[in-house]
Parts: C-alpha cells; structure tokens; sequence
C-alpha cells in the first residue's frame, strides 16, 4: 500500500478559490479543492500525488471550466502493466480532466511534450496546487523546473521546415480572393508564425487559448503588431507583420528545399 498522503491545501486557499455554480444545474458555493480531494480519494486512493491545475489553481475559473487534475503514483491502476491514463470524469456535479500517471508513466509522458515543445504535462506539475503529497513533490518540481528554465532546443532542420510551411501558408493568404478562405488561411499562419516567435527565443509552445497567452507573455508588443490586423481582417497588414516576423527568423524558405 501506499505511505499515508495528507492534504495540503489549507482552509485559507480553500475559502479563497470556492466558486459558485452557475450553469443551472444547482447554485450554491462549491470549494473545488474540497471536491478534488473526495474525487481522488473515491476514484484514485492509490494518488501519492495530486495536483489541482487550470483555471481553477490559478483562481479563474468561468461558468464553463472543467477541473484539470495530475494524479502521481505507483498504485493508480488495477492492471500491473498500467502506466498512464487521460480520462473525462464527471464526480459530484463537476467534470474532471484526469491525467493519471505512474512515475515511469510521467516520466515517458513528460519527455514527449519536452520533444514536441509542449510540455503540458511538466506545467501541471510546477504550476498547479496540490492537494496530495506523499513527500516526493518537492523533488519532482525541482527536477523539472530545471527543464523548463531550459527552454525547447529547435534544431536548424525543423527551425527550416517551419520557415517552409509559413512561407507557403502566407502566400496562399496573400492569393486568396474569398473571405472564408482568408479567415482559415489567416488563423493557420497566426498559429505557426507565433510557434516560431515563441521557439527562436527559447520559449514552450501551447496549442488553443495558451497559445496567444504564452506570445503576449513573451512581448505583449510583438503579439499586438500580430493580432491586431488579424482581429480587424486587415490580412494584407497581418501578412506584412508575419512576413516581418518569418525574417527575424530567418527569412522565407522555399527554392531548393529538402523534407
């Protein structure tokens, strides 16, 4: 069996981060830490770690948001060759985005996202708020707090190949006649030109919603130039602005190029 485990959220931050529910099911207050900790406990007794993370840790949840939860532990799965899970669940009224990991799970997990440069996994971990703790966190967070200071290594071939896609998608923006061509066209470059902002400077990437928030992050200047004429449907300014950034860069990639 597992050590013991205590939680270690106190009253304090539990007070401060309860929520009400709004989505007309029920409404009363609802203290999201508390129902984690009865979630793990009824679901995943055999957690050593468990981590609240999203919207709810940093205290921003909306009508809508869901309870991201890191589970850590050599106990998690009834079957002895279980390494790693990702789950939706629903517990008492509240949905629940499970990533359930053994150590070696993690570890296998966390190294793909350092690979792909989105190491969603590792900021769960160090940003999150945890709930569960056998003693083993702390090292764990300096490990890989380590990693992330590091920054993603983009090598000269796939800094290339990013350079190739940008440049074809900006000039079938510059080509296209019809408005919804332009939309889609013009969404594809701003996500693969703010990738190669974020990564030229050593930055992590994120896909969705993170994604402008890791470029406003990084130069809440250089994100505006971007998204302003992209918000306004102004494409030839927002392809001017992307054709600036691809130069930083290291300029357009095309003639003579090997994949």
């Amino acid at each position: 069996m597992c050590s013991p485990v205590a939680s270690v959220l106190d009253s304090a931050q539990r007070s401060a981060d309860a929520g009400t529910r709004t989505d007309g099911r029920y409404s009363c207050d609802v203290d999201h830490f508390t129902v984690a900790e009865r979630f793990v406990a009824a679901r995943y007794p055999g957690a050593a770690v468990a981590i609240v993370a999203g919207s709810t840790a940093r205290s921003a949840r909306t009508p809508t948001s869901d309870i991201d939860l890191l589970l850590l532990g050599e106990e998690l799965f009834d079957a002895d060759d279980q390494t790693s899970e990702a789950s939706t669940q629903v517990f008492e009224g509240e949905i629940f985005e499970v990533f359930a990991y053994t150590p070696a799970g993690f570890d296998e997990w966390a190294d793909r996202g350092i690979a792909q440069h989105r190491p969603v996994t590792v900021h769960m971990l160090i940003e999150g708020t945890a709930i569960r703790d056998d003693g083993r966190l702390a090292a764990l967070r300096r490990r890989w707090q380590k990693v992330l200071d590091t920054g993603p290594s983009l090598s000269t071939q796939e800094c290339a190949f990013r350079r190739y896609v940008i440049t074809d998608v900006l000039d079938d923006l510059r080509d296209a006649a019809d408005p919804l061509e332009q939309q889609v066209e013009a969404a594809i470059l701003f996500e693969r030109i703010a990738e190669l902002m974020l990564l030229s400077e050593g930055r992590w990437i994120a896909t969705g919603k993170w994604l402008p928030r890791r470029l406003r992050d990084f130069s809440s200047e250089r994100a505006e130039l971007l998204s302003t004429p992209l918000l306004d449907r102004d494409y030839a300014t927002f392809a001017a602005r992307v054709e600036d950034e691809l130069d930083r860069a290291g300029g357009r990639v095309q003639s003579g190029f090997v994949r």
